[in-house]
């Protein structure tokens, strides 16, 4: 039964498909600007990787300007002494940074779906 309604389906649009309608000349319009959009497209998402690229950059420099492998090291340690008898602190410098690096991609990300 779906065969069948399948050969139906597919003769219909195949008469349907060799139509043409006169348009005066909308189609060929549409199809100049298509493009156009592809390339904006093409811009955002390279913009997109730029900025990207740009905040990995400037987090990769702000951790080995605050040697930040160090912090992490002695932040782990203490968290892992520490754990079953008192809470973690947290270094507000360190937070400010993961924060501001994640800040930056977001706003990337934000500018790169608008359309």
């Amino acid at each position: 039964m779906t065969e069948d309604n399948e050969l139906l389906l597919k003769q219909f649009f195949s008469s349907a498909a060799q139509q043409q309608i006169a348009d005066e000349g909308f189609t060929a319009r549409v199809m100049q600007r298509l493009p156009q959009r592809e390339r904006q497209a093409f811009n955002l998402r390279w913009f997109n990787r730029l900025w990207t690229l740009l905040c990995v950059a400037v987090f990769i420099a702000v951790f080995i300007a605050l040697r930040g492998w160090e912090l992490l090291a002695i932040h782990l340690e203490v968290m892992l002494r520490t754990l079953p008898t008192e809470s973690v602190n947290i270094n507000p410098l360190m937070l400010a940074t993961i924060l501001f690096g994640l800040l930056f991609v977001g706003v990337g990300e934000v500018v790169y779906n608008e359309k």
